[in-house]
């Protein structure tokens, strides 16, 4: 069966100025190049340069990456002129798809809507954005709503990557036909690492972009309270974002010894740190899906998370524990309960076994591609 030409556009993507923003979107458009012949394209605004349009080609883990920077501006018209002519210099440069796989129902995305209006080219959407979720709605502006709706109507499936977004999207007003295709998981790198010698205290981990919304200061005052109490614990925080605040919080509280702050890390290095811990934590206020809760089960550790947005979906029993958002006390209770062994968690490789067989590169990959094949199918047909 002849491969598919897939064009992966997004609203966001890693790249220079922002080398972690939608690394996810990068993991899917990895995922489907098993199935189908994928090229990415993107633009952004860069304040620092000179010229009109700086392209950066190159390929990245075997997939074609075309990166084009626009002098940006201040004036949000000008520069979203400049995006969709970026967009549209770059298209003339790839290959011509079969189908463009948009992400982020945002205005980056109303060149989704012109291709598939000039040369009829159908496209589906992937949705990450918070924005968009049911209990932030009330404060997204009236204009991202309607542009979302807009993008979403011309769409031939929209993606969202957890159930809670899909009911939101619904929520919006949006009638696509939608189906549920999670963040993806790099089983490969996120494995189980063999145990060596007995483990004397529990060790917990964090890793976000440390925004406040993530609570880690919460999680450190729970472990420092833990290890107040008389418990064995170390707890490793860290991630792409304010480590200075946290760093100051634990010298403020004498926790040197067994909390750990570190700065942002690489992919690999998190995999590292999650096979090195016990488990991990989560505290966040809202999570579109909560990615790392998957990442943690398939290196086999059961995660400790508030049950809010998508990551409630993934907190099951055996795997993980619930807590409510914004409730520190239970916060530490169950952290408390851990150090007590008052849980009784499935195996490492059970654990494993749920991220594997659900959320792998292969797994996704047969999802998006029978989403790709309904929809190229039915544009034959029309």
């Amino acid at each position: 069966m002849e491969r598919k030409r897939i064009l992966f556009i997004s609203s966001w993507f890693p790249n220079k100025i922002e080398p972690t923003n939608g690394n996810f979107v990068q993991r899917h458009a990895e995922a489907v190049s098993l199935s189908c012949d994928v090229e990415i394209l993107h633009a952004i605004g860069n304040f620092e340069q000179e010229e009109q349009y700086v392209y950066d080609d190159r390929v990245i883990n075997n997939i074609r990456t075309l990166i084009i920077y626009y002098k940006n501006s201040k004036n949000p018209v000008q520069n979203f002129v400049r995006r969709m002519r970026a967009y549209l210099k770059g298209f003339a440069k790839v290959s011509r798809p079969d189908l463009v796989h948009a992400n982020v129902l945002h205005n980056n995305m109303l060149f989704a809507v012109y291709l598939k209006k000039k040369y009829k080219i159908p496209f589906v959407v992937t949705e990450h954005w918070t924005a968009l979720q049911k209990q932030n709605l009330s404060k997204t502006s009236d204009s991202i709503k309607r542009i979302a709706k807009y993008i979403a109507k011309n769409a031939e499936y929209i993606l969202p990557v957890s159930y809670n977004l899909k009911d939101s999207l619904k929520q919006l007003g949006i009638t696509t036909s939608m189906k549920v295709i999670s963040n993806v998981v790099d089983t490969d790198v996120f494995t189980i690492k063999p145990k060596t010698g007995i483990a004397d205290h529990v060790k917990f981990l964090h890793v976000s972009s440390l925004i406040p919304r993530k609570r880690p200061q919460d999680i450190i005052r729970a472990v420092h309270l833990l290890h107040q109490n008389g418990f064995p614990v170390s707890l490793e925080i860290g991630g792409d974002g304010d480590s200075e605040s946290l760093d100051a919080l634990v010298k403020n509280l004498e926790a040197e010894k067994y909390i750990n702050v570190f700065d942002a890390i690489s992919y690999a290095e998190v995999a590292e740190k999650m096979q090195n811990s016990d488990y991990f934590i989560l505290f966040s206020e809202n999570e579109t899906q909560g990615c790392v809760i998957l990442e943690s089960y398939a290196c086999g550790k059961p995660v400790i998370s508030t049950l809010v947005g998508g990551a409630a979906e993934f907190i099951i029993e055996g795997l993980g524990v619930g807590v409510e958002k914004d409730n520190t006390d239970q916060l530490y209770q169950v952290l408390e309960k851990i150090c007590r062994k008052g849980y009784a968690f499935k195996s490492e490789s059970e654990i494993r076994g749920f991220s594997v067989d659900r959320y792998s590169r292969k797994a996704i990959a047969e999802q998006f591609t029978e989403v790709y094949n309904e929809v190229l199918s039915k544009n034959k047909l029309s």
